[in-house]
């Protein structure tokens, strides 16, 4: 008999760090479950979708008595039923291919799968011994102002993820889906050689979901050929990574645009939200008309129905008329903390590039559409 212990809260918030990856409908059914083993460090639990996988370690928080090793279990079902569960300690009890769940006077039994058959990511064996550290509210902090630029399900995979660049003492985030480009920079604290990775979509959102905002929680990167492992203090994440040649980003950045505008983020986006009212669900565009002190939006849908909105603004160069998709505009406002943002434009056939006057390493460009 195999047999652990742990208040309710602890055991839910544990193996919460590694559900993201389970997904419900999956080709191998123990790739549903969740391996739960012990090392030199103690209990841990591991999830995994053969591309992705996630090792929490219980630290302290966990009792165990383990006699012949690992097992696993369905993760959604353990974890409906630790939340459905009154709050104290709960026992997990394991042999001959069956779980017992004790919680209070509350009782269940679960089947469980061989640990053995269990789909483990195996290690890469070029993985650099340089790291790159950096604070988790950091890291958060950067994939926030980029995450919504990836692509998704474009045929062009190298898109459908996330291109990290290590270089010297800077890490640049890049996400782009062909028509529009973020790029966020931070410094780091020791110089690394240059490495360019591409994450997949759903690494770096899970990533996303997993990093602190604690000032004191610090990650430690460490990247292979075909690998990245994330170190979170007592969580492993690991991912394969997108092989192919990401697009040149820096020369996607437009330099020496002369029309230059400064606006109230919160007061363009309410307004581009209420413009977005009357767009087509396919055709989602909008026309920006720039002249002295104004800035006009219209958009018209199929129905021939019109919205118009009018800011006023400091501008007192040349007459502009460009069109956007409207969503691109509004993603980019609403994942920028900043109160202003600096719009820079050539004419109305060139990118446009947003920044941030109080974020320097940040840039955001959109291209145009005919309206």
């Amino acid at each position: 008999m195999n047999r652990l212990t742990s208040s309710r809260d602890d055991l839910l918030k544990l193996l919460s760090q590694g559900a993201g990856i389970v997904e419900r409908r999956q080709t191998l059914p123990i790739l549903a479950n969740v391996l739960i083993g012990h090392d030199e460090q103690g209990v841990m639990f591991t999830t995994s979708d053969m591309e992705v996988q996630i090792r929490v370690h219980a630290a302290g928080s966990v009792q165990a008595q383990l006699q012949n090793g690992a097992v696993t279990v369905n993760m959604r079902k353990l974890l409906d039923i630790l939340r459905a569960a009154p709050a104290g300690d709960v026992t997990l009890d394991w042999a001959d291919g069956k779980m017992t769940i004790r919680a209070g006077k509350s009782r269940f039994s679960l089947q469980t799968l061989p640990a053995e058959d269990f789909p483990l990511v195996r290690p890469a064996a070029d993985f650099s011994d340089q790291r790159i550290r950096l604070q988790q509210k950091q890291l958060k902090y950067l994939l926030g102002l980029t995450h919504f630029a990836m692509a998704q399900h474009d045929i062009r995979y190298y898109l459908n993820g996330m291109l990290w660049v290590a270089d010297g003492q800077h890490l640049h985030l890049v996400a782009t889906d062909g028509h529009r480009m973020t790029l966020a920079s931070a410094a780091l604290q020791t110089a690394v050689e240059r490495r360019d990775i591409i994450l997949p979509r759903k690494t770096v959102l899970e990533v996303m979901r997993l990093l602190s905002d604690n000032d004191d929680a610090v990650i430690d990167i460490a990247l292979a050929s075909n690998q990245v492992r994330l170190d979170m203090g007592g969580l492993e994440f690991t991912s394969k990574l997108i092989e192919g040649k990401f697009p040149d980003y820096q020369r996607v950045v437009p330099k020496g645009h002369r029309n230059l505008l400064l606006v109230d983020r919160s007061v363009l986006q309410a307004a581009l939200q209420r413009v977005a009212i009357l767009t087509n669900d396919k055709f989602k565009g909008v026309r920006v008309n720039l002249e002295p002190g104004l800035l006009r939006l219209t958009s018209i849908n199929a129905e021939q129905e019109e919205a118009q909105e009018e800011i006023d603004v400091d501008y007192s160069a040349e007459p502009i008329e460009i069109g956007f998709n409207i969503a691109y505009l509004i993603d980019a406002l609403a994942n920028m903390p900043g109160e202003r943002v600096r719009i820079e434009l050539q004419d109305g056939n060139s990118s446009a590039l947003l920044t941030m006057p109080d974020e320097p390493n940040y840039k955001y460009v959109v291209m145009p559409m005919r309206i």
